[in-house]
């Protein structure tokens, strides 16, 4: 799940980026070295699976973790890598057109003679701004300007479909303006190392900036602290799942009682809002806060706290030196990498990133057939049909639920590979002047693009990842699901592979997003997307006793000696691997119908499908973004994706023929069953 639109919920599948080419009969489906024939496949079946691939690929100094994805995520960028390259050369393009846009935006990153030359110069006028603070106006107005272009301080805002009008779109506010990951970083007794470093980063870099180090120190101090009120009246990760609690919609005349004392319409005005709309105010007791901050904090410490989000926020396209201190907490502290990325795949996904649909439609003609396009909707429709026929025969749901949920699978809107229709950057300027002003211009665009959906029809078809993005997922509020092309291609899809192999790949993918619409989440929206109850009182009891027990199995799973996963925080993603998997293989099961079964390099289809799923999510990861993830993610550490799913299901067992007394083999009592 992550924050959609500055408030909705969605949900993704969230590789912890990783792939192995595993190749099997004629160089497709499973390769016999991934394995660990060492370990039972009944006793740790992701170890079985992935053992030997995992030992032969130690992690990179450049990644947090390596795995299966990670090698078709570089396959990826090498292919980015051709096109943006090809772009930058031809200064010729028409200017205005998409080539010309991201030649000259990755032309600009790379100019790293340019970007060391100009230092700090870039950021010169908006430090100016900030300097000149001297009364609550100025203040105010800074931090409109701030959002304008991209940089959410003190709290974050913009466009959203309303939650129980979902054909409505309406500004929402919610907390915000940390510079560590999470509220509990500021809070919690175990993360004070975490704390500490920081504190040092923040000095460093406002050193950089030019302040002497016993300023530097002092404002690092400051800029805590003001945080740290900010974490206090955050919500929890945990709460933050629960939609209900996210939906205060306000006219703007009671917007006067949120945050008394900040001028909404001013802000308004500021960020460029053109209309008047109600709003969404996510995170009411975080503005209470706010309104009291605003006037109790002195003006000098919000200066330095303005000034370090800029920075903060600006720093990874700056001069090396900024570059390099910027890399040093988030990717040595909080991740545990050794070393940056070359600049050239730095660049490659920041143009990505600034202009996804621009770069995607060039990628896609090359990367993503039409055929593998219809292969692929064909297996989504599989994958319903399966879903459909699972749902008429659940025993713990009655008729007029079942009636809602059938209702709401038919209305699911599937997006596969690319848009039918790509995005206008016809009003983004892009030149090669400066990488700091291009990003500056986009994060622009990209606010005025959103806040001009207010009060226009809901734009159904807009995609929220680009075409090469290696990930998928679920937006409850569109009721859609969405497969971008970079996820449609081996080992995950490959049309050349077995169906055992496929289903239990990409088949399992697209089980895990449909299952999204009915976890702890997307079962509290309806078929046309708005916040409402369709369950009936005794199977909204039954779903939550189902729900409890994927929390108790997950809260069980030891990341290391003295931390655990969150059950309640991963709750729906691994209830929608679970269902996705059970959904998967019955479809797998449908498939084989009337066709031979073959034993492949000594593995039955049933067995192949499980391999299938399991060498997706083989990944070695640093124990620094391990506890990262167990603090901040909803998705579980890959190992826990592939052992606490399978160890609930009875068709593993039977594959593999496990012994009731084996660990993948869960006693009757403790088996969490939903799907």
């Amino acid at each position: 799940m992550k924050i959609w639109n500055k408030s909705l919920v969605a949900f993704t599948l969230l590789f912890a980026i990783s792939v192995a080419t595993t190749l099997g009969q004629n160089g497709h489906g499973y390769d016999l070295a991934s394995l660990d024939k060492n370990t039972p496949a009944c006793t740790d079946f992701y170890q079985y699976a992935n053992g030997g691939w995992l030992s032969a690929n130690p992690i990179p100094g450049a990644y947090s973790a390596w795995g299966v994805a990670n090698v078709l995520n570089e396959k990826t960028r090498d292919q980015l890598r051709e096109i943006l390259e090809a772009a930058a050369k031809n200064t010729n393009a028409p200017k205005g057109s998409s080539e010309q846009k991201v030649g000259d935006y990755y032309a600009s990153c790379m100019d790293e003679a340019k970007i060391e030359a100009e230092g700090l110069k870039p950021l010169e006028s908006e430090l100016a701004r900030i300097a000149k603070i001297d009364n609550q106006k100025a203040l105010q107005d800074e931090i409109g300007h701030l959002h304008a272009f991209g940089i959410n301080v003190v709290f974050g805002s913009g466009a959203t479909q309303d939650f129980k009008n979902s054909a409505e779109v309406t500004e929402s506010v919610s907390q915000g303006g940390l510079g560590l990951p999470d509220r509990d970083y500021y809070l919690a007794a175990d993360k004070a190392k975490v704390r500490d470093e920081y504190v040092k980063h923040v000095a460093k870099m406002l050193e950089l900036m030019g302040d002497d180090p016993a300023k530097a120190a002092a404002n690092a101090q400051t800029i805590l602290a003001v945080e740290t009120k900010f974490a206090e009246a955050s919500l929890t990760r945990v709460e933050l799942r629960d939609p209900e609690k996210l939906y205060h919609r306000m006219t703007m005349v009671q917007m006067k009682d949120v945050a008394p004392g900040f001028d909404w319409p001013n802000y308004f005005q500021n960020v460029g809002l053109k209309q008047k709309t109600d709003v969404n105010v996510a995170t009411p007791n975080f503005f209470t806060g706010m309104g009291q901050w605003l006037t109790t904090t002195p003006l000098s410490d919000w200066q330095t706290y303005l000034r370090w989000h800029l920075i903060n926020a600006s720093a990874a396209a700056l001069s090396s030196k900024f570059v390099d201190e910027d890399f040093n907490f988030k990717g040595k502290v909080l991740q545990g990498r050794k070393e940056n990325l070359p600049r050239w795949k730095r660049c490659v996904s920041g143009t990505d990133g600034a202009l996804g649909e621009a770069l995607g439609e060039v990628y896609v003609k090359t990367a993503f057939p039409p055929a593998a396009k219809a292969r692929a909707l064909e297996m989504v429709r599989n994958l319903e049909a399966a879903l459909k026929s699972d749902i008429s025969t659940l025993s713990w749901m009655s008729e007029p639920t079942r009636k809602q949920a059938t209702v709401k699978l038919d209305a699911f809107l599937n997006k596969i590979g690319y848009p039918d229709k790509w995005r206008d950057y016809s009003s983004l300027q892009v030149d090669r002047s400066s990488f700091v002003g291009n990003r500056i211009r986009v994060n622009a665009y990209e606010n005025r693009r959103d806040l001009d959906k207010i009060g226009q029809p809901v734009d159904r078809m807009e995609w929220g990842m680009s075409p090469p993005t290696l990930n998928a997922y679920y937006n409850p509020q569109i009721n859609e699901i969405v497969f971008p092309a970079g996820i449609l291609q081996p080992p995950f899809f490959d049309a050349a592979a077995d169906d055992a192999f496929n289903y239990g790949g990409i088949g399992a993918v697209i089980g895990h997003e449909m299952t999204h619409g009915f976890d702890d989440q997307g079962r509290q929206f309806d078929a046309t997307g708005n916040l409402a109850n369709w369950w009936t009182d005794d199977d909204l009891k039954s779903f939550k006793e189902r729900a409890q027990c994927v929390i108790d199995q997950f809260s069980s799973f030891e990341v290391e000696k003295g931390l655990n996963m969150n059950g309640k925080l991963v709750v729906g993603e691994s209830i929608a691997d679970l269902g996705g998997l059970v959904v998967a293989y019955a479809a797998f099961q449908k498939s084989q119908v009337g066709k031979p079964r073959v034993v492949i390099d000594g593995f039955t289809p049933e067995q192949r499908f499980f391999l299938g799923y399991a060498r997706g999510w083989a990944t070695n990861m640093r124990p620094e973004l391990a506890r990262l993830i167990a603090a901040t993610d909803p998705h579980p550490l890959n190992k826990f994706r592939v052992n606490g799913p399978l160890s609930n299901m009875t068709q593993f067992a039977e594959a593999f023929q496990c012994k009731a007394s084996d660990a993948m083999v869960r006693v009757q009592k403790d088996r969490c069953q939903i799907w």
